[in-house]
């Protein structure tokens, strides 16, 4: 089939790599970011990229994606390869904020509309009789080609990427000046998944997606045809998404085989053998050493040194790095217990309007020790059920319960609670009465060391700023934790230490994330907002899964019972008229052409007769009379068809 035939032309259009680098380097000014970075990228490769914030990540995609230069080192790319980048953070295209989000999108299928204008071109000059046996032609190869592309369905594949990535049909023809700034990265995602590059570059695709449109994500670069090269912090998504991982750090490049359950278990393996050779070399140096101190001076001098030059010339394994083996293991300290009863929700209405309300629960509680993950879509009432339960905002209606002895403790999405322009040091004087001493050795459980305590809360990095929080936590003595986004925009390291943290808290979570590979680590059971309600699921994250995917099979269901939506008709009504008129120009311009034809023969067989009627050739008359009305009844047929097609 032509799929077929697509995939056979792209792998002769593309050798095996379709990318590759040579000992790569990136400097700025005197800062190095990495050298000897050396990397090729299959045909069809799903790679992750991970590492700690400031490893390089990024900076690698941009030398990648042509934005910048290396320092050293030289990238190849297949000859005509295409690549799209995807940053963390979109302005979408310069000069192109002027139209909608639809028109942008239809921007990509530019060739496809210039075939539709020249199909009609062509169906208006088959009615000139004179070039119409060679338009006919053309208008057949150009209706074929254009239907092979998408033609009749290009439409329908916009709807699908904008809907999969979290776009309401009203935001369809939206200026894409008024989107918000995650609104236009997704509307950037949206379009370059439309284009279908070669090799797709993303940095933290999923930063602005809910957990809809991270699992919809997922799937369709699943099915995805290109190489995709992607720097994101979920870790379930890269589960689910790649088959190789690349790990940058300080300043190296190391490749696993796998996804990224395979890569933390090759990682350990590997940094386990290295730190088992580590020490076995260092046993034999310190061996080799002694050896060399008794021995130098006296009868076996020569042999220690031998021995000695030896060592001067072996080559030492590396010891693993701080940042290679596991994090440290941080804690909230010991809490307090609570009642039994840590939190009831009862007919509860949450909203900031009693007119437009986001949802209601019946009857909720947590229990003392439970974990919670609070799930829903991206506006649903996720913080605001949060800030309801901290009694910033009063229920519209109900009530919530707090329970004997409980002491929250709220971590704020992005950290906004804490002072930019407080240090380190300040922020914890401030939260708790600690000198300054106790304040330095609480901080150094939380890796503040040296100078690092006098930086401003705006200098840190998103991993530095939640142990901060963290540290701010700690000193409240929270025995019931709320936890908005805790994971978001968070290295993977940092992930972890925050989820050896949570795991090991000895109160109460609730915590809203769309991170699932948290979710399931906690064991956490899950409320869900769904359809302006409160749900829960006391299996956690895999039933809710089940549930979620019966819902949407259930609503298609109802949808395909229903039939098509009023626009969804006016679509298909409008496409089946295209391609009706399409097929009725095709017929009607084969229909005149095989008339004009048979008039032709006809009025050679009516000459021919006349030349037989004087020759008086009675069996030729009768011949070419049988074949006249012959030619005749088939011109009626031909002349009866055209008229319907016509009409």
């Amino acid at each position: 089939g032509f799929a077929d035939v697509a995939a056979t032309f792209s792998r002769q259009a593309f050798p095996m790599s379709i990318l590759t680098a040579s000992n790569l380097a990136k400097s700025y000014g005197p800062q190095d970011i990495f050298e000897r970075v050396s990397l090729e990228i299959p045909h069809g490769a799903k790679i992750a990229l991970v590492g700690p914030n400031g490893s390089g990540k990024t900076t690698l995609l941009h030398l990648m994606a042509g934005l910048e230069q290396p320092t050293d080192g030289v990238i190849h790319h297949a000859k005509g390869l295409r690549i799209a980048y995807l940053p963390q953070q979109a302005n979408f295209f310069p000069g192109s904020d002027t139209g909608t989000l639809w028109e942008a999108m239809l921007e990509v299928f530019a060739g496809l509309q210039a075939q539709a204008v020249e199909l009609r071109r062509l169906e208006a000059a088959l009615a000139d009789p004179a070039s119409q046996e060679e338009v006919l032609q053309q208008y057949g190869l150009a209706l074929e080609t254009f239907e092979l592309a998408g033609g009749y369905t290009f439409e329908q594949k916009i709807e699908q990427v904008l809907s999969g990535l979290a776009f309401d049909k009203d935001d369809f023809q939206r200026p894409l000046s008024q989107l918000s700034g995650g609104q236009k990265t997704r509307a950037l995602l949206a379009r370059l998944l439309l284009e279908e590059p070669d090799l797709l570059l993303m940095d933290e695709p999923t930063n602005h997606l809910d957990l809809a449109g991270i699992e919809w994500l997922e799937n369709y670069l699943q099915t995805w045809k290109g190489a995709v090269l992607v720097v994101a912090h979920d870790r379930t998504f890269l589960d689910n998404v790649v088959e190789r991982v690349w790990e940058m750090e300080w300043g190296r490049l190391e490749r696993y085989r796998g996804n990224y359950s395979a890569y933390v278990i090759q990682k350990a393996e590997r940094v386990a053998l290295q730190q088992a050779e580590y020490e076995r070399q260092q046993r034999s140096i310190a061996h080799t050493e002694e050896f060399i101190r008794r021995n130098i001076a006296g009868q076996r001098s020569r042999e220690a040194k031998g021995r000695q030059k030896r060592l001067a010339r072996l080559e030492r394994v590396e010891r693993p790095r701080r940042g290679a083996v596991t994090a440290p293991l941080l804690d909230l300290g010991d809490v307090a217990r609570s009642g039994d009863l840590v939190l009831g929700l009862y007919d509860l209405t949450v909203g900031y309007d009693s007119a437009a309300s986001l949802f209601t629960a019946q009857e909720f509680e947590l229990r003392r020790g439970q974990r919670v993950a609070l799930l829903g879509a991206n506006g649903s009432g996720k913080t605001t059920l949060l800030r309801t339960i901290l009694d910033q905002v009063p229920p519209l209606a109900g009530r919530v319960r707090i329970g004997a002895s409980v002491h929250l403790g709220y971590f704020r999405q992005g950290h906004a609670g804490l002072d930019p322009e407080k240090t380190v040091v300040k922020t914890i004087l401030d939260a708790g009465e600690l000198k300054i001493g106790q304040a330095r050795n609480l901080l150094g459980r939380y890796r503040f060391s040296g100078d690092d305590v006098f930086k401003r809360i705006s200098d840190l990095s998103g991993g530095e700023q939640a142990r901060v929080a963290l540290a701010v936590l700690a000193l409240q003595g929270a025995n019931v934790l709320l936890l908005d986004e805790p994971t978001n925009h968070l290295d993977i390291p940092s992930q972890e230490v925050l989820q050896e943290v949570l795991s090991g808290f000895g109160g109460t979570l609730l915590l809203v994330t769309h991170d699932r590979y948290l979710i399931r680590n906690l064991d956490a059971r899950v409320w869900a907002i769904e359809d302006g309600r409160l749900w829960e699921f006391k299996e956690g994250y895999d039933e809710y899964r089940e549930w979620e995917t019966q819902r949407r099979q259930q609503r298609r269901t109802r949808r395909e019972s229903r039939g098509p939506t009023e626009r969804e008709r006016a679509r298909d009504a409008r496409k089946a008229a295209e391609r009706e008129a399409s097929r009725r120009a095709r017929r009607q311009a084969e229909l005149e052409e095989a008339i004009h034809q048979l008039e032709t023969r006809r009025a050679q067989l009516e000459a021919r007769l006349a030349v037989a009627s004087e020759q008086q050739a009675v069996e030729r008359v009768r011949q070419l009379g049988a074949e006249y009305a012959g030619v005749e009844a088939e011109l009626e047929t031909l002349l009866a068809d055209w008229t319907d097609v016509e009409g």
